[in-house]
């Protein structure tokens, strides 16, 4: 197996005061030609926490959490953060990194889904940050995909049975569960490569194993947030609100929203679940609950380092479901990576 010295967390990034929602949204969508209005609008929905994310503190919480179960499996790598879009950016991780010494590095991507926004332009990200840091620059090899790993899965069964049982008691009917992620354009859904088409069937796959795990006894829905496009541009729908609409016309008694597509609690789900949606079911009169996202629940982190085991000692891959779990190593054309030079999602987290 390949020998690493470091283990890299790579994320999206988030402001962490008023003073940098506007540079941070700068960042997302440079060369986007997005209007300054547009900017502005998607900043009020920062300023309604403070012009926090909370993305950034998750992330070190959830280094935290890695550092502390690393320590109790023998697991000997320093640990590094970089984000895409904000402090601590990914090039000047990769440039410490080679002043550090290190090597070889595995790279966590705080996405566990096939796309091109949350694989392979990760993979570029990572290729940039290295190109900067010049000849000394580690090798850094992106864990696979984990949507179905059972530290994963079964996390979202026990935050959705909770949510479940929350709402239980005020509900005279069964509940809907409805699995929400964040959308994409439909060309980058569909992208040519080894992985077309693999984000929203890997998100159906997750969905149908947490609505089996939970013992949900009605079809279960999927749908999607954060649509940030032009109009006529096609993205993945439902959108969440437009389904809470449809589930209530139909007579749903209630609604659990299970955010699979996110492995904490992003400013898509702070916002458009916990904002939006649920003031969009309380106008329906629909009864709303929404289930936790992993964060650092202790079944998340050990899965973490079990992908850490899996290339570094060999260690059997773990899996549930019917779809093929990810590969080490992705091909040129893996995620849209054809199709990169296409328009790009404006959204940010």
């Amino acid at each position: 197996m390949a020998p690493y010295d470091a283990f890299l967390l790579v994320s999206f990034g988030g402001p962490e005061g008023p003073d940098d929602v506007l540079p941070f949204l700068r960042n997302v969508t440079a060369g986007r030609g997005v209007p300054p209005e547009r900017l502005a609008e998607v900043a009020e929905h920062y300023q309604l926490f403070g012009g926090v994310s909370p993305i950034n503190g998750q992330c070190r919480d959830l280094l935290d959490a890695v550092g502390k179960e690393f320590a109790a499996r023998g697991i000997g790598l320093p640990l590094y953060w970089g984000n895409r879009n904000w402090q601590p950016y990914l090039a000047d991780t990769v440039g410490r990194m080679a002043a550090d010494g290190i090597g070889r590095a595995l790279a966590f991507v705080t996405s566990p889904y096939s796309s091109y926004s949350s694989c392979r332009q990760y993979l570029g990200d990572i290729e940039r940050a290295r190109a900067a840091a010049g000849p000394a620059a580690p090798q850094v090899d992106k864990i696979r995909q984990y949507f179905s790993h059972p530290g994963f899965v079964q996390s979202f069964v026990s935050a959705a049975a909770v949510a479940l049982q929350s709402l239980a008691p005020f509900v005279p009917g069964e509940i809907d569960l409805v699995f929400t992620a964040h959308s994409i354009p439909a060309w980058m859904a569909d992208a040519s490569g080894p992985a077309g088409g693999a984000y929203p069937a890997q998100l159906a796959e997750v969905a149908r194993l947490v609505a089996e795990g939970v013992g949900a006894t009605r079809p279960w829905r999927l749908a999607y947030s954060s649509r940030s496009g032009p109009p006529a541009q096609p993205w993945l729908a439902p959108d969440i609100n437009d389904l809470l609409v449809e589930l209530a016309a139909a007579g749903s008694a209630g609604v659990v929203a299970v955010p699979i597509g996110f492995i904490s609690d992003h400013m898509e789900v702070k916002f458009d679940l916990d904002v939006q949606a649920a003031q969009t079911a309380s106008a329906l009169g629909l009864p709303f609950a929404r289930a936790a996202t992993p964060g650092t629940d202790p079944r998340f982190v050990a899965m973490i380092a079990d992908l850490v085991a899996e290339r570094m000692s060999g260690a059997p891959r773990q899996a549930l479901g019917d779809l093929d779990p990810g590969m080490d190593s992705c091909p040129a054309d893996c995620c849209g990576g054809a199709a990169a030079g296409r328009p790009r999602p404006q959204a940010a987290r």
